[in-house]
């Protein structure tokens, strides 16, 4: 591996983090109802494991509301029991072959704890953000090392990497501050 593959490799690894960031986010319940809060539930599907929406189709039915309409009618009770016993807290109902998930309005609290599990993800991300810099780096030295690139080189890629690092870190802070912000508004 060559030093410009090492840093091309750590930025697009970077890049990789953020968007796994963004997506955990997603994930993540905030006033509006969202279509990914469903998507870690898994429904036993003939004796198989698999995410609601490979069996359905999910939807968001109004501002409080998200809809899961089943391919196959006799899965409705399975979607049913595996949204109510997941770590979610929501309550579906079925009318039809249609399942109606409410979600409740957030308080004040559970707005503050979500909060601090969007800081937990971003910590997280900014740790998985320097172990990447700290793995670059030891390939630069390694590199030098075996005299395939010189030390003035390898300061030089050093400076670049960290300036690499320097910017996700930053990035994953805008998207935790924005993240706050949508959980924080009523």
């Amino acid at each position: 591996m060559t030093a410009a593959e090492c840093i091309k490799q750590t930025e697009h690894k970077m890049g990789v983090t953020v968007e796994k960031l963004r997506e955990d986010f997603s994930r993540i319940r905030t006033g509006r109802p969202s279509t990914g809060l469903l998507d870690k539930v898994k429904v036993d599907y003939y004796g198989c494991p698999t995410p609601i929406n490979q069996i359905a189709q999910v939807g968001v039915g109004d501002a409080h509301t998200l809809t899961v309409q089943p391919w196959e009618k006799n899965m409705v009770k399975a979607i049913e029991k595996a949204i109510r016993d997941s770590d979610l807290g929501l309550n579906p109902a079925t009318s039809g072959d249609t399942i109606r998930v409410p979600l409740p309005p957030l308080t004040e609290e559970r707005r503050r704890e979500l909060t601090k599990v969007v800081k937990g993800f971003g910590e997280d991300a900014k740790v998985a953000v320097r172990n990447l810099r700290r793995d670059a780096n030891s390939t630069l030295e390694r590199l030098e090392k075996d005299k395939e690139i010189s030390e003035d080189d390898q300061r030089r890629f050093e400076t670049e990497v960290q300036k690499l690092t320097d910017r996700y870190v930053g990035e994953i802070d805008k998207v935790i501050e924005e993240k706050e912000k949508e959980i924080m508004t009523v």
